[in-house]
């Protein structure tokens, strides 16, 4: 099932939170209201809003409090993109010039704090406290996932666990944030709010360990990102982990070696074979797919409907997409 099908059932409030967003982003500074309509025009696919606003459904339907949850998660999600091209120097997103390629570095750092700033603003402005409390522990859970992966990355030194929690802080917080907001939105039901939460993070960890597999699996003209990228900037992720661990000794210290040698072109290549030989790509596979059926399991207590096979569906998703 794709995204826009799974998103179905919740295609008027999309509609509805596309508005919200745009009139809750907007400036009287001419710059600003034009970096923001540049953001509105470049969107992506709204994955964060459509898990809020599926929750929300899920729980007990949505409402004006679900649209504001949404656009809260969706304006820190952009602002966190925002500051991560200027860290990576990166000079696309979705296919298009980055704000730091269009407007330089120091104008794209003050977008993300201006984006940051509305969130809470908007949250505060309408007595989300609760909203405000869930997102920041996602905020301070994904800065320090990323810094984590920098030191991990620095040292070449990583086991299962350490990235499960790495991934766990970096992306399925922010995912089980938006599952526990829509809950939140329209339930006072703290059971329903937990199921939610765990879901958001079962799912979100399937996600990043896909996300990490592709690019071992996946062709550029599918990713939109060479395979083996994540090795030039001396990544460990599951499917290599798992084959360090497998392999002798000796063959794996010549691959952390060439990892740690910025993975070359000519050595890429050398490192996928190994990762495929000791079967790290099925184990990865394998783990995605655990991750999934638990998120599925979560949901079992809910009554059969549509935001439930949504949800379902999105599980499914996460494990199957080639981008």
């Amino acid at each position: 099932m794709s995204l826009k099908e799974i998103a179905a059932p919740i295609q008027d409030h999309l509609r509805k939170f596309d508005d919200v967003f745009a009139s809750s982003i907007k400036s009287k500074i001419g710059l600003v209201d034009l970096v923001m309509k540049y953001i509105i025009k470049t969107k992506g696919k709204r994955v964060r809003p459509i898990l809020v606003l599926l929750s929300a459904e899920l729980c007990g339907g949505v409402n004006e409090r679900s649209y504001r949850g949404a656009t809260l998660v969706e304006i820190l999600h952009t602002a966190t993109l925002v500051h991560d091209d200027v860290v990576d120097d990166a000079d696309t997103r979705r296919g298009f010039p980055s704000i730091n390629a269009n407007w330089k570095n120091k104008i794209a750092v003050l977008i993300g704090d201006y984006l940051l700033s509305k969130g809470l603003l908007l949250s505060l402005e309408n007595d989300d406290f609760e909203f405000l409390k869930v997102t920041s522990s996602a905020v301070r859970r994904m800065s320090e996932g990323e810094i984590h992966q920098i030191q991990k990355s620095r040292q070449l030194d990583m086991d299962e666990p350490t990235y499960l929690k790495i991934i766990g802080d970096k992306t399925a917080s922010l995912l089980s944030t938006c599952t526990e907001i829509g809950a939140a939105s329209s339930t006072m039901d703290a059971e329903k709010r937990a199921l939610l939460r765990e879901y958001g993070e079962s799912v979100g960890l399937a996600f990043q360990i896909r996300d990490d597999l592709l690019d071992y699996v996946g062709r550029k003209s599918i990713t939109g990102k060479p395979t083996g990228l994540d090795l030039s900037e001396k990544k460990l992720t599951l499917p290599l982990i798992h084959a360090l661990a497998q392999a002798p000794k000796k063959e794996g210290k010549d691959i952390l070696s060439i990892v740690k040698n910025g993975g070359k072109k000519a050595n890429v290549k050398r490192v996928l074979e190994f990762v495929e030989r000791h079967g790290g790509i099925e184990y990865a596979a394998s783990r995605a797919r655990e991750f999934s059926t638990t998120a599925k399991h979560t949901l079992a207590s809910f009554p059969d409907s549509e935001s439930k096979a949504s949800l379902i569906a999105f599980a499914d998703f996460v494990v199957e997409r080639e981008k």
